[in-house]
């Protein structure tokens, strides 16, 4: 059974599950107004000055979404408005600057809309046996098609109107009449409408701080926010701002103003970057595709990176964590205005990849955060420690947090000398330091990139893995990696190699002593090729993936879940993928083939959870990528990441139906030797734990958070 609680919560089939949409057409007349429409300041892009407005009516986006962009011309959306008498109808619709939706547009396109609309009645937002108000008619979901007529009806049903709005790309703006405005915390806020979803874009979260201090909730009153574009991102390389707290909203229901009936759940995306790179302006991560396939609401944030969001200085009241303060700010702001924009405040899960995942290991064990969110997903998160002869490891400080003095004994006194701030008086020092150009500050050789232990907002030395911790918040979870992350973190020789030995010396950075360790331990056998320098580089990012990703991922569920510190956990494995981090340049057109055993590359994940497919090179691309983002859904309204069978038949999802009848149930994280991961793929499969005669070896073994790794 599916914990799946996407509404109606049903895990079980209907009766009939070819119950669908049928038309019954009869005349409708038309007239007085529904939506109302506000005076906005001129958007940039847009030819209109009039925005719709939530005031007296809910707006619901419906599109038929399959995620294949390249077949979104062959597809048409619709709005649904709260019911009103049948005079009313082409009016509420003109207020959209649309109309009532035709008989032969649905017609054209029955199957969308017989999909659309049984969701719509399965989710209990309307009432199927009523209908809806279309142009000369009515719109009903049934068994049989029939038409009559009632024209004169003073019946108050849904309006289905036209979405003429038919571009869904993440970077198209907004066009004429395509604008709407909702009010929030005292501020009007001017969004608009693709294709598939309402979007809302470079909303200020939090006041512009202080360099070196923490963030507050945005401020201001009575201001009209233009919410079309993205805003600055945090500065970083040799870009941005340091006005840069906003975060973007892509949502396909705007609730009527005060209402709080059929609030979506909310996926809040922090984005990666290793802290200090990244937005939450990326077009991999955009929410349009997924809050349209899975009616959600999508959120996507920016935070204070590098030196700007995490310089921490002994002594001072500049502790560190700046950055993940941020993402909590963010979340104070969602769960005080997102039911404006359909959101459910209280159905939030937290989400990351890379140092995205990282941040979201720190929200997990942060006091301030805790509570204000119900779920959590980290993808690709780093962890790794002393191993292999190394005096440290890129991913530690992603797990093992730092005190503010280590973090500044790693990333101070250079800071300071990089800058020209010298001298023996650390108060001058400092006031030195906020006078250096942001640009400059996150470009020095050495920056602060590191979580730290400021005893408020994270005050543990690493993720307390225990049922009785008052410092992690126990909810269900979900961890995965890619199957070759570690590929991103390895070097590929220059030149080519003459022995294995040396192939492991150059990718890995260790000696030959440990290098030959590793050939005689047998449990990384050389896969030949022909090829040994490619061959070398693969046995070394299969090691680099355990040491920095897989083993330290999956004690954490296990140990979470052996100690009840998690509610629940779940785990996965990508097997599919697409372009990714890739410093070492392999995984270019030639290698850009999705039966390839290797180069599934960090970050290359995040099409499949929000359906941002670049390409589709064969038809098991597309399908994954339906199920697996149902998958994450499934999780994000329901805890479980197993989709009900009788939610599918009703949004008409015929692929995923089969992945989810096919491949099997998506387990729970439970014990040492059952089928407890997902490698997630088409088709998807079960497995037990990856690699843990290797993680032994390296020293992370399953339990190791258990007997108190830190």
């Amino acid at each position: 059974m599916s914990g799946d609680s996407s509404p109606a919560g049903d895990p079980t089939l209907p009766s009939s599950p070819t119950l669908k949409m049928t038309v019954l057409a009869t005349f409708v007349a038309a007239a007085a107004s529904l939506v109302a429409v506000s005076q906005a300041s001129p958007v940039t892009g847009s030819r209109a000055s009039l925005a719709v407005s939530n005031a007296k009516s809910s707006l619901t986006l419906i599109y038929q979404n399959n995620l294949n962009g390249s077949d979104d011309k062959n597809h048409i959306g619709a709005i649904i408005l709260d019911p009103v008498p049948q005079a009313s109808a082409t009016a509420a619709c003109a207020a959209l600057n649309e109309k009532p939706i035709s008989k032969a547009a649905l017609q054209q396109h029955q199957a969308d809309f017989n999909d659309a609309l049984s969701y719509q009645d399965y989710a209990k937002y309307t009432n199927a046996d009523r209908g809806y108000y279309i142009d000369g008619g009515v719109v009903s979901v049934g068994n049989r098609v029939s038409y009559s007529s009632c024209s004169g009806s003073h019946k108050r049903l849904p309006v289905l109107c036209t979405q003429s709005v038919n571009n869904g790309s993440s970077s198209a703006g907004p066009v004429s009449a395509s604008t709407i405005s909702v009010a929030s915390s005292g501020n009007t806020f001017v969004g608009y409408r693709n294709q598939k979803s309402f979007r809302f874009l470079g909303i200020p979260y939090a006041d512009t701080p202080k360099r070196f201090t923490y963030s507050s909730l945005y401020s201001k009153k009575g201001q009209t926010i233009q919410a079309t574009a993205y805003g600055a991102q945090c500065v970083q390389g040799d870009s941005g701002s340091e006005d840069c707290l906003f975060l973007n909203i892509q949502t396909p229901y705007i609730a009527k103003v005060g209402s709080k009936k059929h609030l979506r759940p909310v996926l809040f995306w922090i984005h990666g970057g290793g802290f200090t790179g990244g937005s939450g302006a990326d077009a991999t991560s955009d929410g349009g595709n997924l809050a349209s396939k899975e009616d959600l609401v999508v959120v996507q944030i920016n935070y204070r990176l590098s030196t700007l969001g995490f310089l921490a200085i002994p002594g001072t009241d500049i502790k560190g964590n700046f950055g993940i303060h941020d993402q909590i700010t963010a979340l104070d702001w969602v769960i005080a205005n997102i039911a404006s924009f359909g959101g459910d405040p209280k159905k939030i899960t937290i989400a990351g990849e890379s140092a995205g995942a990282g941040s979201v290991r720190a929200l997990l064990g942060s006091p301030q955060a805790i509570g204000k969110y119900q779920g959590a997903i980290a993808m690709s998160h780093l962890g790794g420690g002393v191993t292999l002869g190394l005096s440290g490891d890129y991913g530690t400080t992603y797990s093992s947090y730092y005190t503010v003095e280590q973090s500044y004994q790693v990333a101070g006194p250079q800071i300071f000398a990089a800058a020209g701030c010298n001298g023996t008086d650390l108060s001058t020092q400092v006031t030195c330091l906020e006078q250096v150009p942001a640009s400059q500050l996150v470009g020095f050789n050495t920056v602060a990139r590191y979580v730290v232990q400021d005893g408020t907002i994270v005050n543990t030395p690493n993720l307390v893995l225990d049922a009785r911790s008052a410092n992690t918040a126990h909810i269900p979870v979900i961890f995965g990696i890619i199957r070759d992350d570690g590929a991103s973190f390895s070097t590929y020789p220059n030149t080519p190699i003459s022995n294995h030995t040396q192939g492991l010396q150059q990718a890995l950075g260790i000696n030959s002593t440990w290098a030959e360790r590793i050939i005689q331990s047998g449990l990384f056998p050389l896969t030949n090729t022909g090829n040994l320098t490619l061959d070398s580089f693969n046995v070394s990012q299969r090691i680099a993936t355990d040491k920095t990703f897989r083993c330290v991922d999956q004690s954490t569920v296990y140990s979470g879940v052996q100690s009840h510190a998690f509610q629940k956990a779940y785990y996965y494995q990508f097997d599919r993928s697409i372009d990714g981090y890739d410093p070492n340049n392999l995984g270019g057109p030639a290698n850009d083939n999705p039966e390839n055993p290797y180069f599934r590359f960090h970050g290359a994940d995040m099409p499949w959870l929000f359906g941002t497919l670049p390409r589709i090179r064969n038809p098991q691309d597309l399908w994954s990528a339906q199920l697996v983002s149902s998958y994450f859904a499934a999780f994000i309204r329901g805890s479980d990441p197993n989709p009900s069978l009788r939610y599918l038949y009703a949004r008409g999802y015929d692929k995923v139906i089969e992945g989810v009848k096919n491949f099997g149930t998506w387990g729970q994280v439970e014990d040492k030797t059952g089928n407890e991961i997902r490698l997630l793929d088409w088709p998807s499969k079960s497995a037990p734990f990856q690699d843990v005669p290797q993680c032994d070896w390296l020293g992370y073994p399953l339990d190791y958070y258990l007997k108190g790794g830190k």
